[in-house]
Order: structure tokens, then sequence, then C-alpha cells
């Protein structure tokens, strides 16, 4: 099993104009977050659009992606798909490829009831040997994984070994650890929260900020792991509005609208999605420089 631990960097997909992937671009940005330092690299995640790309698209992702990665750090690939036989050709392919976990959310058109989540589940893990992250992210998905449903999988379910809790319910993670005898690390994937689940034991925080300041994602991260509280929290407040602009304005369009800001062009986000409007881009821009500076004056 795979150490997984820290801040869990989720890339864009890159775009080109004629709409392709940007195999180049997205070459580009992971190696930028490898050599930040980030501790792993999670693709095809809701940042990634996983949901908009083709099976054609989905491979050439990971390929480029555990490639460019080459060991460095574990890589983490999203396979989430409306069916179950299509979730297990995205996980077998994302094992084959030399990912080292795969990322489950399950997502469907009808809602799911616990007997179905435990068996889509269930399927996928006896298709692969790759351990599973269980994707709990009701807002995108519109199922909702309870704590207790959660906890029975992980005791149940071999290779289910850890959870990305993104409904910002700190509570939901009190109760992960407590119902599992703490066995059952957990992740946060909500911008907002995180200083509150790193301070309360969250094994890492899957995030798609380091795209555009990872300076100051892992010196947060760093902080709490030290024990340096007033330090956590100065930078949790530099990072907030930033963290609270990029959710609000949803994270294929904001984030690449920051990387086009930072000179880093990946395309625009695939319709339905839409590009972030002038306003939201002055917006950006503004918080993005504010964060630069301070970096730089703290550097001086």
């Amino acid at each position: 099993m795979p150490h997984l631990e820290g801040i869990i960097a989720y890339p864009v997909t890159p775009l080109t104009a004629e709409d392709r992937i940007d195999i180049a671009a997205l070459r580009g940005l992971v190696e930028e977050l490898v050599s930040a330092g980030v501790h792993a690299i999670a693709a095809l995640g809701s940042t990634g659009e996983s949901a908009y790309l083709d099976e054609r698209e989905f491979d050439a992702v990971v390929d480029t992606t555990v490639a460019t990665v080459a060991g460095r750090v574990p890589v983490v690939v999203g396979v989430s798909d409306l069916t179950t036989t299509g979730t297990i050709r995205r996980a077998r392919y994302a094992e084959t490829a030399g990912a080292d976990t795969v990322m489950v959310l399950p997502v469907s058109y009808w809602k799911l009831s616990e007997r179905e989540i435990i068996a889509h589940f269930t399927r996928v893990a006896e298709a692969i040997g790759l351990p599973i992250m269980a994707y709990n992210n009701p807002a995108t998905s519109g199922v909702d994984m309870t704590p207790e449903l959660l906890v029975s999988m992980f005791e149940t379910i071999d290779n289910l070994t850890m959870v990305k809790e993104s409904t910002g319910d700190l509570n939901r993670m009190k109760a992960l650890a407590e119902l599992s005898g703490g066995q059952l690390p957990y992740y946060n994937g909500s911008n907002p929260l995180v200083l509150d689940a790193l301070t309360h034991g969250a094994a890492g925080w899957c995030t798609a900020a380091p795209c555009l300041a990872a300076a100051p994602c892992l010196e947060l991260y760093s902080a709490v792991r030290q024990g340096e509280s007033d330090r956590a929290r100065e930078l949790y407040q530099r990072l907030k509005p930033l963290l609270e602009f990029i959710v609000a304005g949803g994270l294929p369009a904001t984030v690449k609208a920051g990387l086009g800001l930072r000179r880093m062009p990946v395309g625009d986000p695939r319709p339905p999605l839409l590009p972030l409007e002038s306003h939201g881009r002055e917006t950006l821009r503004t918080l993005l420089d504010a964060i630069e500076k301070q970096t730089e004056a703290e550097l001086k």
C-alpha cells in the first residue's frame, strides 16, 4: 500500500483550442506540482473534468500523469463512471498504467441505495488489486455515504482502505475516526475546512489549490504537523479567500483561469462548463497577487 498523506494535488485537464487534451500542458503542470513538493498527484477528479472525457481521453491523461510523475510521489486516479462496468474498466486501466490508488465516487442518474453502493464498491474492489479511496461528495454525485456506511465498507471490503470526505462537515470526519477506532485514514476534500480537518487528524488535503499557490498550501500542512498553530492559522487566513473563491466559482473554471493568469495556459473548461467571466478573473488576479506578495515578503 502506498504511503498517502500530506498535500494531494489535483491538476486540471488542459484542453487545446480545438478541444483536445493538451498533453504537453498536462505534462508541464504535473511536473510543476511534483517539483513544488506536493506529496501525491490525483488525476481525473472533478477538477480534472473526468465526467466530460471519453475513454480515449481518460487513458491519455492517466498515461501522461503516471509517466510524468515517474514514481516520485504516489499517483491517485479518479475512476468514477455512471456504470459499475465503466468504473471497473477505468480502474483496471489505471492499475495497468501504474497508478498507486484509485478514487471512486459513486455517481448515478438514479439515487443509489446503500445496498447498491456496497455492491458497486465490492465489484470494483474485486476487479483490481489497488487500494481504493472512497470519495464522498454528495454535492457533485447526488449520493451521500454516511460515516457508518463508509466504516462498514472499510471493514468488509479488503482494499477499500481510505476515505476522501468532501461534505465540509467536521463531524463526519470525527465520526469516521470514532467508528473505526482510528483505523480508517480520511482525507479532507473541502478546501475551506482544511485547517480544522488537519488539526483534527485528517491524513491529508485533497486539493487543486497547489495549481495556483503550492508553497503556502505545503507550509500550512507542515505547520499543522509540527504543532505550529499560530503559523498554521496565519497561513490559512492568507489562503482562505482564494480557497473560497475557487470552490464557489467552480474548480475547473477558476483554476484554469488562475493558471492562465500565471502564464501557464491550459485552455477553457469543456462545455457545458464555461470559462470564468472577466470580473471573476480580475477578482482572482487580485487574490493571487496578494498571496504572491505575502509569500515574497516572507522570503526577504
